[in-house]
């Protein structure tokens, strides 16, 4: 692992700021299990990024969870107060200016609804995509919930 260079995750970094380092991997970090892998912690501390597609309005909604957790996708529905679907990779890169599998909690194009699950704030460290599908940076769930305006809840199966 080494500090970010490749400018995506550059770009994650100057979001993030000082307080932070995106760091980079010469291997794949682009799942939950290759991520926990490549850095030595639990697949359960690994915050993934799930784009979904407001159905009405087309709005993206972020959905961040626990890399072991499956996001309950009626629940998620129910607070955004409209129903979502999947979002396919052009949505996700266009809405979000980053990859499936490095689409970090913040830094995106567009303004998202952003919904946390609780059960990531039960961790000490958690570990998030940096920008590019080899990237991470680590933060505390505090640091989640401050940096993205999230609303905390119960959206894991």
């Amino acid at each position: 692992m080494k500090p970010a260079t490749s400018p995506t995750a550059l770009k994650v970094q100057a979001v993030l700021g000082e307080d932070f380092e995106v760091l980079e991997f010469e291997t794949s970090t682009r799942t939950a299990a290759e991520a926990a892998a490549a850095i030595g912690c639990t697949v359960r501390q690994i915050a993934k990024s799930l784009i979904f597609r407001a159905v009405d309005s087309g709005r993206p909604v972020l959905a961040i969870a626990s890399g072991s957790v499956r996001v309950d996708e009626a629940r998620l529905s129910e607070l955004l107060g409209e129903n979502i679907g999947r979002a396919d990779a052009a949505f996700v890169r266009e809405q979000t200016g980053y990859a499936i599998g490095g689409v970090p909690p913040v830094g995106h194009s567009v303004d998202s609804a952003i919904f946390i699950d609780e059960t990531l704030l039960t961790f000490d460290t958690i570990w998030a995509a940096g920008g590019t599908p080899n990237a991470v940076f680590r933060l505390k769930p505090d640091d989640l919930v401050r940096l993205t305006g999230g609303t905390v809840a119960a959206i894991a199966e």
